[in-house]
C-alpha cells in the first residue's frame, strides 16, 4: 500500500478576494445545515425516539434499539463518501455537495413527517431506519464537497483556515440543534413535546433546500478540480483506472491511517453530545433542558477553538497540532467522566468543556490534512474515505456502546477506558503520517 503525495496547491490568491469568501462562506453553511440535520436525529435518540418507535419492556433497550438506529447512518456515511467520490473526482465537487444537501433536506424532513409506532406498527421503525441510512449516505457525501470547496480556493498558507471554515459546521449544527430543542421543550410541555414538538427540528431542516439552489447557481467548481479533471481523463482512459481503483490498490495504508487517527475524535465527540445526555438524564437525574445548556455553550466555544488551531497548523505544521489534540482527548477521558459522576452542572461543563478543546484542536487542522494526503484527481475519494471509516468505527458505534459498557459493567470509567483504546490508535497513525511526511 503506498503513500499519497501532498498535491501543490495552485495560485488560488490570483482569484477574487470576493470569490474566495463567497465560496468558503458556501461551504461552511452547507457543512452548517447538513450537520444540523444529522445531529438532531442524534438529540431526538436520545430524548424521545426509543419511546415513539422503538417500545419496549425496559428504557435500556429503547434507547440501545434508539442508538443502533443512530449508528445505522454511519454504517451507510462510507457508501456517500465511495459514491461521491468517484463522481467528485470526475465531474467535480459542486455537483455532489448539491445532490448531499438535496438528500439530506428530503430524508430530515420526511422523519419530522413519520408516523410513530402506535400508528402504522412495525412499519414505522422500518421507515426510521431507511430515512436514517439516507441521512448517512448524504452526510458522507457532503464533507468531501464542503472540505474541497474550500481548501481548493483557499489563498496560499491559508488551507488549514479556509479548511477550519467547513469544520465549524458541526459546533454550528449543535448549537442549532440544541437551541432548537431547548426551544420546542421549553414552550410546551413534556407530554406536548412528546406528542410533536420534537418534530419541529426535523422540519426546519427543509430549509437547507434552499442553500442546494444556491451553491447549484452562484458558486463555481474549483480551479484545481478544473485541471485536475482533464489529467484524470487522460489517465482513465489510457490506464482505464478510476479514483477508487487507485485508492484501493496504492493508497489504502494512507486512508486506514487518516480513519485510525480521527476515530477517536468522532468517538468522543458522539459520547458528548449524545451519550452523556442519555447518561446524565436518564441515570443521574438531570433537567433535560440544563444539560442541553451546557452542551450548546461548550459547543460555542468550537467557534473560537477550531479556527485558532486551523491558523495554528498554517504556521506550525498539521500533523503536530493535530497530535496534540489526541494526546490531550487520551489525558483527560477519566477526569472527564470523574466529572460527570459528580451530578453537579459546574463538572459537567467543565468536564465536557476541556474535552471539547482538544477535540477542537484536532478537528481545526484535519479537512487540510486530509485533503494534503491526496492528490487533486483522488482527493475527494481518499480524504472522504478516511474520515467516513473514522465516523463508523468511531462515532457511529460510540453511544451505543457508551450504554452497553454502563450497563454491562455498572461504571463510566470503561467508557473513559474505550476513549483511551481509540487515543492509543489515533497517536500510532499519526505517528505513521508524520514518518511517511519527513521520509518524502
Amino acid at each position: 500500500m503506498g503513500t499519497a503525495h501532498p498535491a501543490q496547491p495552485l495560485p488560488t490568491t490570483a482569484l477574487p478576494k470576493a470569490n474566495h469568501r463567497r465560496v468558503a462562506t458556501a461551504a461552511a453553511l452547507a457543512s452548517a445545515v447538513e450537520w444540523y440535520d444529522y445531529f438532531v436525529f442524534g438529540i431526538a435518540a436520545a430524548l424521545v425516539l426509543g419511546d415513539l418507535y422503538f417500545p419496549a419492556g425496559s428504557p435500556t433497550a429503547g434507547v440501545l434499539a434508539s442508538f443502533a438506529t443512530f449508528a445505522v447512518g454511519f454504517l451507510a456515511r462510507p457508501i456517500g463518501g465511495i459514491v461521491a467520490g468517484q463522481l467528485g473526482d470526475r465531474r467535480g465537487r459542486k455537483p455532489m455537495l448539491v445532490l448531499a444537501l438535496t438528500l439530506m433536506g428530503l430524508a430530515t424532513t420526511g422523519i419530522g413527517l413519520l408516523p410513530t409506532y402506535e400508528t402504522i406498527g412495525v412499519a414505522a421503525p422500518v421507515l426510521l431506519v431507511t430515512l436514517r441510512v439516507v441521512q448517512g449516505i448524504a452526510v458522507g457525501a457532503q464533507w468531501g464537497g464542503a472540505m474541497l470547496l474550500a481548501t481548493e480556493y483557499a489563498p496560499e498558507g491559508k488551507r488549514g483556515v479556509y479548511g477550519s471554515v467547513v469544520q465549524l459546521g458541526v459546533p454550528i449544527g449543535v448549537v442549532t440543534a440544541n437551541s432548537v430543542f431547548l426551544l420546542a421543550g421549553a414552550f410546551t410541555s413534556d407530554s406536548a413535546f412528546a406528542a410533536w414538538a420534537w418534530r419541529v427540528p426535523f422540519l426546519i431542516g427543509l430549509f437547507v433546500l434552499v442553500l442546494a439552489w444556491y451553491i447549484h447557481t452562484r458558486v463555481e467548481e474549483t480551479p484545481e478540480f478544473r485541471q485536475a479533471e482533464r489529467a484524470l481523463a487522460e489517465k482513465e482512459k489510457a490506464e482505464k483506472s478510476s479514483p477508487l481503483r487507485t485508492i484501493m490498490r496504492d493508497h489504502l495504508g494512507t486512508v486506514l491511517l487518516a480513519g485510525g487517527s480521527f476515530a477517536v475524535n468522532t468517538a468522543t465527540f458522539y459520547i458528548l453530545i449524545t451519550g452523556v445526555l442519555d447518561y446524565t438524564t436518564r441515570e443521574l437525574d438531570m433537567k433535560r433542558g440544563a444539560v442541553l445548556t451546557v452542551s450548546l455553550c461548550v459547543s460555542l466555544t468550537q467557534l473560537v477553538m477550531i479556527p485558532a488551531a486551523a491558523a495554528l497548523s498554517d504556521r506550525i505544521g498539521r500533523i503536530r497540532i493535530y497530535g496534540f489534540g489526541a494526546a490531550g482527548i487520551a489525558l483527560w477521558a477519566v477526569p472527564m467522566f470523574l466529572l460527570i459522576d459528580t451530578g453537579s452542572l459546574l463538572w459537567l461543563a467543565v468536564g465536557t468543556f476541556v474535552a471539547s478543546c482538544f477535540l477542537s484542536i484536532m478537528y481545526g487542522p484535519q479537512a487540510a490534512l486530509f485533503a494534503e494526503l491526496f492528490t487533486p484527481e483522488m482527493r475527494y475519494t481518499g480524504a472522504s474515505l478516511g474520515y467516513q471509516i473514522a465516523a463508523v468505527f468511531g462515532g457511529g458505534l460510540a453511544p451505543f456502546l457508551m450504554v452497553l459498557l454502563l450497563e454491562t459493567t455498572g461504571t463510566s470509567m470503561s467508557v473513559s477506558a474505550y476513549i483511551i483504546g481509540l487515543a492509543v490508535i489515533a497517536l500510532l497513525s499519526i505517528k505513521v503520517l508524520a514518518d511517511r511526511a519527513r521520509s518524502r
